[in-house]
């Protein structure tokens, strides 16, 4: 019997990455979380949510083992603060979600995945336009799986009320607390590989925070 393919999920304590999650392991898939941590611009809140969530997936869908028990996180608040400058501020976003694909393809190597997973949304936020998601899924040296891409977010909302993990997630996002008032919503690809050249390049960068990976254990809940 063939094994299950694996991917890396990129796992933010909101609400729609569980079920991401969820839907590709109904579908056969071997999960390897990973969750970004912008501690010590934010605190421990997501991470916590993040490993709740999980954890209650393990227990409560019917695929012993589809989700690995370890919870792979990675500081990066830092080095998003490198993206602060007036040069790249409106690119926040972007350069934040291009960093979490560098970080998981360093990362689906090591594990053998072959695929990132992520719990995005067309449209749902600045990093998630049409004129965005093209230069994020850029950083990537893996496919993309965007199982919620045209979804409706009250249709997300509901399958997070049905797998359980809503109530976990529910609460304040804290990915913007960096981000720029105005946001860019249309990448420019040349500006955003320049500003990260200034700061030692994308892959330097991603390499930088893995120096920080800590395994945090989850068990069901």
């Amino acid at each position: 019997m063939a094994s299950a393919p694996t991917c890396i999920a990129l796992v933010s304590g909101g609400i729609d990455s569980p079920v991401a999650v969820a839907r590709m392991v109904l579908s056969g898939w071997h999960i390897v979380p990973v969750h970004c941590s912008q501690e010590p611009i934010t605190g421990s809140e997501a991470e916590d949510k993040t490993a709740a969530s999980l954890s209650h997936l393990i227990q409560s869908l019917d695929a012993p083992g589809s989700i690995d028990s370890n919870l792979r996180v990675v500081t990066v608040g830092e080095t998003l603060a490198k993206f602060t400058e007036p040069e790249s501020h409106r690119d926040y976003f972007v350069h934040m979600k291009r960093l979490f694909n560098a970080i998981g393809s360093a990362l689906a190597t090591d594990v053998g995945a072959s695929a990132i997973l992520t719990g995005e949304n067309l449209g749902q936020v600045s990093s998630q336009t049409l004129g965005n998601l093209g230069a994020v899924e850029e950083a990537s040296e893996f496919r993309m799986l965007r199982p919620l891409l045209g979804l409706d977010k009250q249709e997300i909302i509901d399958e997070a009320r049905e797998l359980g993990t809503y109530d976990i997630a529910a609460g304040p996002e804290l990915c913007d607390a960096l981000g720029p008032d105005r946001p860019t919503t249309v990448a420019d690809l040349a500006r955003l590989r320049q500003n990260e050249k200034a700061q030692g390049g994308l892959n330097d960068l991603a390499e930088g925070c893995l120096k920080s990976i800590r395994i945090r254990p989850l068990s069901p809940m």
